[in-house]
């Protein structure tokens, strides 16, 4: 069994960082004494709050962050729409100084003893682990070089990552993918997702949230989305609307309630980690998730049986697959940005909640990568 287990992990998005956290999570519990590191831009709060702590006995092996940009992925000009020239330029601009990271890593990774890298996917991750002659597994849904390969001028990138992918000893493959070409052997799991263990009625009494109304969560990630017609959303009677605001802890407890207009419901979440819950329980709490379609939030909903009512985000080669898969594992459907923007939400929200739910399926992933690190 490896003892010191280094993730790196992309920093695009919320979705690589919170699935990795979950495996993270399994893997604590499944072996306490392995040690884990994490190279990631994503925030370190992100692990801070949701990287298991509970039961620390002498006997679990320490967890550490370590801020590294390990990818450039998308540059994002807001929520739903994103720069292709501006994604591939700084893309490639990571390139030309790939080299002298991979040198870094390689050398880092040596210091610290590592003895299996797992990449959620960063090509850095594989090459460093190359480099230090480590095994290394790749684990995700997606790989960039699909990714880039949907954008003009970007022929000589795709090809020069799909080379670095190669390098990986085997892929861990989550559903709804696109893109490991060159990779082999592949090792498809299950959905890896944040599980709600709450009953969303005791978090709806914990959180102050209405129990006499349909919630509706609207799930942008980092980004946000500030032109939403909030005195439509307002009037739209029989539900709750709960947007993220940066309203300071103080003014929430002890119910995320306060300063409730019309429909709509501001939420903290720093106040609702605070109250000790996850945003997997909130997920679980709602009836609907409006939203961007991304893996993350995807699995969450699947995981969680709540439905999810997504909008286009623009040329992201990952989207088309994503709308094909999804409605296999959750109930989906479609709001084109002018309804989304101007708050005519009520048709699409009451066909969605009419539809019968797909079959469940399986969402063990995190504890069946945790089995495959322990077996590697």
């Amino acid at each position: 069994m490896p003892r010191t287990v280094v993730f790196y992990i992309s920093g695009h998005g919320f979705g690589h960082a919170s699935r990795t956290i979950e495996v993270i999570n399994a893997l604590r519990t499944a072996a306490a004494d392995v040690r884990i590191i994490v190279r990631t831009s994503a925030p370190q709060w992100l692990f801070d709050l949701t990287v298991s702590q509970r039961e620390q006995p002498e006997t679990r092996a320490p967890f550490s962050y370590h801020h590294t940009v390990t990818d450039t992925g998308i540059v994002q000009i807001d929520s739903l729409h994103l720069d292709e020239r501006a994604t591939i330029h700084r893309a490639r601009e990571f390139m030309t100084t790939f080299d002298d990271r991979v040198r870094h890593e390689a050398a880092f990774l040596r210091a610290e003893g590592a003895t299996l890298v797992v990449a959620d996917l960063p090509p850095l991750g594989i090459a460093a682990a190359k480099r230090a002659d480590l095994p290394v597994a790749a684990l995700g849904n997606f790989t960039w070089d699909w990714i880039y390969s949907a954008y003009d001028g970007a022929a000589d990138l795709v090809a020069g990552l799909g080379e670095i992918y190669a390098g990986a000893d085997v892929a861990w493959r989550l559903p709804l993918h696109g893109g490991f070409a060159t990779i082999s052997p592949i090792t498809d799991v299950p959905l890896v997702a944040r599980r709600s263990r709450r009953d969303p009625v005791a978090t709806k009494h914990a959180l102050g949230l209405p129990l006499d109304e349909k919630l509706i969560l609207v799930s942008f990630g980092g980004y946000g989305i500030e032109t939403l017609d909030l005195d439509a959303l307002s009037r739209l009677e029989g539900y709750g609307v709960l947007i993220s605001g940066s309203r300071p802890l103080a003014d929430l407890p002890p119910s995320l309630r306060s300063g409730r207009r019309g429909s709509v419901l501001p939420l903290d979440e720093r106040a609702l980690y605070a109250a000790g819950y996850r945003y997997e329980d909130l997920v679980r709490a709602v009836d609907v998730v409006v939203t961007k379609p991304g893996y993350g939030i995807i699995s969450e909903c699947a995981a969680n049986e709540t439905a999810l009512l997504y909008t286009s985000r623009g040329h992201f080669i990952e989207y088309d697959t994503l709308v094909r898969e999804m409605p296999g594992v959750v109930r989906c459907a479609y709001i084109d940005h002018a309804d989304l923007f101007a708050g005519r939400w009520r048709r699409h929200l009451d066909a969605l909640l009419a539809q019968p739910p797909p079959a469940r399926p399986r969402v063990d992933g995190a504890e069946r990568v945790a089995e495959l690190i322990c077996d590697f």
